[in-house]
């Protein structure tokens, strides 16, 4: 029997689709895109308007061939992959790598995976807009350009492996330019006098006041400090003005993709890869029991503040059930779109229910897929709640000097919610916040005298700007229009994978390969990693989406200085070397630092005429004390030695070695190492277990997952674990690299085709 035919990207995207869909339906899966460009080749014909060569990728030509044999036996084609760019591009390729074009072809838009949605959506399917395509597919040739020109001029003249990413080093730029400035920051000396006083007749009614005002007189340095306190130790003290202030504070608007990956770095610690990948699970269904599998909330990648007015009164009316009718504005919140280019087709992200509290959902989801979607469901409820009220009380103090017949001013300030409003519930994250200090205030009337308990000067200096947080980073690419909010993400991840940039203390600092790279980007590629420029570059993909702008002469206005640009910095770019004080024990030529696949190492500077190298560990010179400045440490502690365990780089990536590896000592050596835990969001099955699959490696370097309570649990599985269970027994499923999937303790089995 004939039927409609449905392609979505996952499988669990076309499960929970199938849920909503009639018999008449077939759901499918292209397990994300199935065409691009090859993966050893430029593939874009330069000569030719850019165009593009696009290829079947090997391990999805089993899929296509799936769905061309589908799409013989369909009345209709159905391509409802996700709402934007992306999610249009690979319905574009399916089209034509399935050779879907005789068939009718319908391409249906939803913000949310709800049986009203889904039903909205395919009562009103539309063409595949092209526009949206170009935009996307303009994008994809831009990066290839910028990638297949300059990587391999960092191989040669760095080392092999590098690569240098459109968008990726203007986001190393930013972080490389932070530290320069940290470094050359010179704190400057200020003082702070503070002055604690009270009420003539009660001691016990005290408060602290700040020096506000000093007259002529200036705080520089101690003397000055110590001179005034003198002064003011005599003071006379009076209550000049007192100040009463109503203030109301707004709630905060529903997460965009942006927000939302800040926020969940604040409160959760979550890498915005992490969230993405989380938030992806909650979009496309997760199993609730009988209800089978409910998409929990909106799409993820969006940058607009709407929402729909359904979700609005559903979210008020919960409101006045559960807190009662003063937390219920008068009129709903609205919220203005922040980001340049956001589209308002799109909403914000909310749960498709607020009616499904996370508390309802405890015995469903992994702890990590509750604390996002308890993040996400009470920021929407909040943003729909009263304001916050503050009643906020100053009061300035006179101190009347006898000496110098000065008058100095002293400031107190108290803050109480009058009505605490969506503080009930959320109240959100600030980045490099400091905590106010809490100063209760007793009665006071104007005129009134007041005693001088203590004068306490304080000395400070100012603070270099902080090193960004992904927090921070994702919030700077956003206000400065790089990126959008698919790329966010990947952006920060890349940089750390190529080990451009390294996480300390929840912070990015550059490592010194990144910024060598980024550096000479910089001198030979202005543009590339000028932050204008890349932002005009996001504006223009806008303008292909909206039809303003023909993406091939965008391409060409782009190629032609960029090819110069690459052509001079062919032959101006040196090979980068560092010199050292060695010399070589061959033939007596100095030694230079050079970068190799595995790090820094020693050769002779006769390169290719000499080709003696050695490592540089356990040198005395200046490089290899600097490549042992290198090492990452870590809170973790040796099981054996008790020493802390430092993060090293090998051939499998980074690892965990004792920091007493190398202990010139031979009796106090400790060779301890271990991996380095990447998780993967998927408990262990074994029933009495409360581990985690995790990445590990073998003694080949064959990548498996195995329980992070190893050894007391030893359960392991070469095939990669997924989030979904098991349908028929609700066990753990895993995917082969050829895309089976199976269950770890029934039968069952599927086909995808994914990696």
């Amino acid at each position: 029997m004939s039927k409609k035919l449905v392609i979505v990207e996952s499988p669990a995207k076309a499960k929970t689709l199938s849920q909503f869909l009639g018999k008449e339906y077939s759901v499918t899966a292209s397990v994300g895109h199935v065409r691009d460009l090859p993966p050893k080749e430029l593939g874009v014909d330069v000569e030719n308007d850019f165009a593009p060569k696009y290829v079947v990728s090997s391990n999805k030509r089993k899929i296509v061939k799936e769905i061309k044999d589908k799409a013989k036996e369909a009345t209709a084609i159905y391509l409802a992959t996700d709402p934007d760019r992306e999610g249009e591009a690979i319905s574009w390729h399916l089209v034509e790598a399935a050779k879907l074009s005789k068939i009718p072809i319908k391409r249906v838009v939803f913000h949310e995976i709800t049986e009203d949605a889904i039903t909205s959506a395919f009562r009103h399917p539309r063409a595949i807009d092209q526009q949206l395509v170009d935009a996307q597919q303009a994008r994809r040739i831009l990066d290839r350009l910028v990638g297949y020109k300059i990587s391999p001029l960092l191989w040669k003249r760095v080392r092999p492996g590098l690569s240098a990413g459109r968008v990726q080093s203007v986001a190393l730029k930013l972080i490389v330019d932070r530290e320069a400035e940290i470094s050359a920051f010179v704190p400057v000396e200020y003082w702070s006098i503070e002055a604690a006083l009270a009420k003539e007749q009660d001691k016990s009614a005290n408060f602290e006041a700040t020096l506000v005002s000093t007259g002529k007189m200036e705080i520089k340095d101690k003397d000055q400090a110590q001179h005034l306190v003198k002064l003011l130790q005599k003071a006379d003290y009076s209550v000049d003005s007192i100040k009463d202030r109503k203030s109301i504070r707004k709630p905060a608007p529903p997460f965009i993709t942006s927000t939302l990956q800040q926020e969940a770095w604040r409160k959760l610690k979550f890498s915005g890869k992490r969230t993405m990948m989380i938030a992806q699970q909650l979009y496309e269904g997760l199993p609730l029991g009988a209800k089978g599998s409910v998409g929990l909330i909106t799409y993820m990648r969006t940058d607009s503040t709407y929402v729909a007015s359904a979700a609005i009164t559903e979210a008020r009316t919960y409101i006045e059930k559960e807190y009662g009718s003063d937390f219920v504005p008068l009129t709903p919140h609205r919220f203005a779109k922040k980001v340049k280019g956001a589209q308002e087709a799109h909403e914000a992200i909310r749960p498709t229910s607020v009616q499904r509290e996370p508390s309802q959902l405890k015995s469903y989801l992994t702890a990590e897929q509750l604390k996002l979607y308890t993040l996400i469901w009470q920021r929407m409820v909040a943003s729909q709640m009263a304001v916050a009220q503050i009643q906020t009380t100053t009061v300035d103090i006179e101190a009347s000097s006898h000496p110098d017949k000065h008058k100095y001013k002293f400031r107190a300030s108290s803050s109480q919610i009058a009505f605490l409003g969506f503080l009930t519930l959320y109240q959100e994250s600030k980045d490099d916040d400091e905590e106010g200090k809490k100063n209760k205030l007793p009665a006071l009337s104007k005129g009134e005298p007041l005693q001088l308990l203590k004068i306490t000067p304080d000395q400070h200096f100012t603070q270099p700007p902080p090193h960004y947080s992904e927090a921070t980073l994702i919030k700077a690419l956003e206000e400065l229009g790089i990126g959008r909010p698919s790329t966010y993400a990947p952006i920060i991840s890349l940089i750390q994978e190529r080990g451009y940039v390294a996480r300390h203390n929840g912070r990015l600092e550059p490592s010194e390969l990144g910024t060598i790279v980024s550096t000479i980007l910089s001198e030979h590629f202005t543009d590339i990693v000028n932050v204008s420029f890349t932002a005009q570059m996001e504006e223009k993909l806008d303008q292909i989406a909206d039809g303003r702008l023909d993406w091939v002469p965008m391409l060409h206005e782009f190629y032609t200085p960029f090819a110069e640009a690459v052509s001079k910095a062919t032959s101006a770019i040196p090979k980068f070397s560092e010199p050292t004080n060695e010399v070589c024990e061959v033939c007596e030529s100095p030694m230079v630092i050079k970068w190799g696949r595995w790090g820094k190492f020693l050769s002779c500077s006769n390169f290719p005429k000499c080709k003696h190298s050695r490592s540089l560990q356990g040198k005395d010179s200046d490089a290899a004390a600097a490549d042992a400045e290198e090492k990452e440490t870590t809170d973790e502690v040796c099981e054996l030695c008790g020493k802390p365990m430092e993060i090293k780089r090998g051939r499998w990536g980074k690892f965990l070695a004792c920091s007493g590896y190398n202990d010139t000592d031979k009796k106090k050596r400790c060779k301890n190492t271990k991996s380095i835990l990447v998780g993967s969001g998927v408990k262990c099955p074994n029933a009495d277990c409360n581990g985690e699959l995790v990445e590990k490696r073998s003694k080949k370097g064959r990548l498996f997952y195995g329980c992070s309570s190893y050894p007391k649990c030893k359960f392991a599985s070469w095939d990669k674990p997924l989030p979904k269970p098991c349908p028929k027994c609700q066990g753990l499923l895993t995917i082969s690299k050829k895309g089976t999937v199976k269950c770890a303790n029934c039968s069952h089995k599927e086909e995808t085709d994914a990696k």
